[in-house]
């Protein structure tokens, strides 16, 4: 057996690493960092003509209809140019469309997913960790309550919402009683909100899929550990090029073996990585059984190896390493949030204990 990418994998690869070295140079992605609403249209808008922003919206409603591994190809390619994009909430709005929306619901949303011209927040966070005052309560269809850490919410036309009893609802931006509270992390190139609802109407229901919400979090799961890969990946070739041209008593530090060292230790971790984020993307498409297991491991796994790698590869930039006019600051930051969005290594370690019957739900 083969395992590996196929030929119109890598091909997407290229194609879309060659598009974002063009469109979204570092000075790019601080410049929209620094914007209020960190969210780069034109470089979106290309993508989707590329296809990425329907890569998991089926053909007959305008995407292309490829699968996880190839999502997970793309999330990589945008995480290594730290694009501030809304490729994570486009993946998952569109798993939960495609699995629990309604004809209407699909008909109406996943075009225009796959267009690039709206986007669907999504607010699970519930799901993974619960904070005191939070939660959403549905009644006589009309959301109550406060969810947290909404995923890409700046660029969003409405918002896939979990309520409490594991229920999706679709609700729109400008909703009657929806209140949307930005809410600032380290990270600027993704941008989360606090969602405020008293009494906000549902607009439907997403209703075609049991346990729609695990679904939706495994696949958010997936997306993001790929996000993650990238930017190491990004970090560590940064690492090596600054080694390379670094000098320290007339001699690069590349040549010095503790630098060596350094740059070994960040490759030996990076390339198994690789291997299990590929074998959970396969499986959450053709193995359901495992799917929810290999997610969780993923997504703990790469935020292990991903804060490994960022801050090693800030350690080789020295001094440098951790200032604004650094680079690899960027990458630090993306990882770092990413990290704990979607559950941190310890709680989807006990999903996955509860998974296998190890830990008590």
């Amino acid at each position: 057996m083969d395992f590996g990418l196929s030929e119109e994998q890598r091909l997407l690869a290229q194609t879309l690493g060659r598009y974002l070295e063009v469109s979204i140079s570092p000075a790019r992605v601080r410049e929209i960092a620094a914007s209020d609403e960190g969210h780069d249209a034109v470089t979106w808008r290309g993508a989707a003509e590329l296809g990425m922003a329907g890569i998991l919206v089926p053909e007959e409603y305008g995407g292309i209809g490829l699968g996880m591994l190839d999502a997970v190809v793309a999330a990589e390619a945008f995480g290594y140019h730290c694009a501030p994009v809304p490729f994570l909430s486009a993946s998952m709005a569109s798993v939960a469309l495609a699995h629990g929306g309604s004809e209407e619901q699909k008909r109406v949303w996943l075009p225009r997913i796959a267009r690039g011209d709206a986007g669907l927040g999504v607010a699970v966070g519930g799901h993974v960790s619960r904070r005191e005052g939070a939660g959403i309560r549905a009644r006589r269809r009309r959301l109550h309550g406060k969810a947290l850490f909404a995923i890409d919410s700046t660029a969003a036309a409405g918002f896939l919402v979990a309520t409490d009893d594991a229920r999706v609802a679709l609700v729109s931006r400008d909703a009657p009683g929806l209140s949307i509270e930005p809410l600032h992390t380290i990270d600027a190139t993704r941008r989360f909100s606090e969602l405020q609802l008293e009494s906000v109407p549902v607009d439907g229901w997403l209703e075609g899929h049991e346990g729609l919400v695990d679904l939706l979090i495994d696949a958010g799961r997936v997306v993001l550990a790929a996000d993650m890969l990238g930017a190491s990946q990004r970090a560590f070739d940064l690492a090596v090029a600054y080694a390379g041209e670094r000098k320290q008593f007339d001699r690069v530090i590349g040549s010095f073996q503790a630098v060596k060292h350094l740059c070994a230790e960040m490759a030996a971790e990076l390339e198994p990585a690789r291997s299990l984020l590929w074998y959970a993307a396969h499986a959450f498409d053709a193995v359901p059984e495992e799917a929810s297991l290999v997610a969780a491991h993923a997504k703990a796994h790469l935020s292990e190896v991903g804060r490994f790698v960022v801050r090693t590869a800030t350690e080789v930039h020295g001094g440098i390493g951790f200032t604004e006019e650094c680079d690899a600051q960027l990458f630090f930051k993306r990882v770092g949030v990413a990290r704990s969005l979607l559950g941190t290594p310890e709680q989807v370690r006990e999903r996955a204990g509860v998974i296998q019957g190890w830990v008590a739900a």
